[in-house]
């Protein structure tokens, strides 16, 4: 895939838009993504796996967009699969702003955008909404060579104990994004700005999302954060459990772009141990 696939696909399908300015944006992993014109983005899948899931921000994402109070990419135009590319792709809205990853949030008042924004996300989904395994925890905290690396295994086990003992989500299963990290939100003059990536959207627990207070947030922002959406303490712990599993996987992944894996980056290594301080 290359601007001059992307271009010929516009040219076929979207004329309209083929004229527009067309730059390739550097990073993801499921989708390979171009910025076209001021406005909007392509984004076509690497894989067999994504284009269901691009049909699935088709489907759910314009309804939920008008809600929500930060900028999020709405898909704009479904486009099918054709001999030149086999697999469906999307134009959607560009989100304007840097990504964390690069840009981290320093502004202790993002704690009340972030929980603005979930609130108005975590809402009861209908019965036809998508579910995946991220609707709750996993077996476990996974990736053991870094907590191995990390040397804090009784720490890890117990805020994992912890989660696995409180009560299980009692409500209705909730819209969640269910992958938010630094690279999926972003950032202007140290807040939140936009959130990117729906992917993984589905129904199911928010503690899944609410991690995101110690991944995110600058030190000491969490409680703030806790307060303005007003989670139950067991909700608190199941999230906790998400945290340490997302801090353990930035981690994995800086290991990774330090030994040179494709995929790995190393500058969120440094970000994941931060994330783990907070949360332990």
């Amino acid at each position: 895939m290359d601007d001059e696939l992307v271009r010929t696909l516009l040219k076929e399908q979207h004329p309209d838009l083929a004229d527009l300015e067309l730059q390739e944006v550097v990073g993801g992993w499921g989708n390979q993504m171009w910025r076209l014109g001021e406005d909007l983005a392509v984004r076509m899948p690497r894989g067999h796996g994504s284009p269901e899931l691009l049909r699935k921000e088709h489907r759910w994402m314009p309804e939920l967009a008008t809600r929500l109070p930060l900028s999020v990419p709405t898909p704009v135009r479904l486009c099918e699969p054709s001999d030149r590319f086999p697999n469906p792709w999307l134009i959607t809205t560009w989100v304007h702003g840097v990504p964390a990853e690069h840009a981290p949030i320093t502004d202790p008042a993002a704690a009340d955008v972030l929980a603005d924004f979930l609130l108005a996300l975590h809402t009861e989904a209908p019965a036809e909404a998508p579910i995946s395994a991220r609707t709750g925890l996993p077996p476990g905290l996974g990736f053991p060579e870094v907590q191995e690396y990390v040397g804090r295994r009784d720490e890890l086990r117990t805020v994992w104990e912890d989660a696995v003992a409180a009560p299980a989500w009692g409500g209705p299963p909730l819209w969640i994004h269910g992958d938010l990290h630094p690279a999926n939100v972003v950032v202007g003059d140290g807040t939140l700005t936009g959130v990117v990536d729906f992917e993984e959207l589905c129904a199911g627990d928010p503690a899944n999302d609410l991690a995101a207070a110690w991944i995110l947030l600058p030190d000491g922002a969490a409680d703030r954060f806790f307060e303005r959406y007003g989670a139950d303490d067991a909700t608190v712990r199941r999230a906790r459990a998400w945290g340490v599993i997302r801090a353990l996987f930035l981690i994995a992944m800086g290991i990774n772009g330090e030994k040179g894996i494709p995929g790995g980056k190393a500058h969120w290594k440094p970000a994941g141990h931060a994330a783990l301080e907070r949360l332990l």
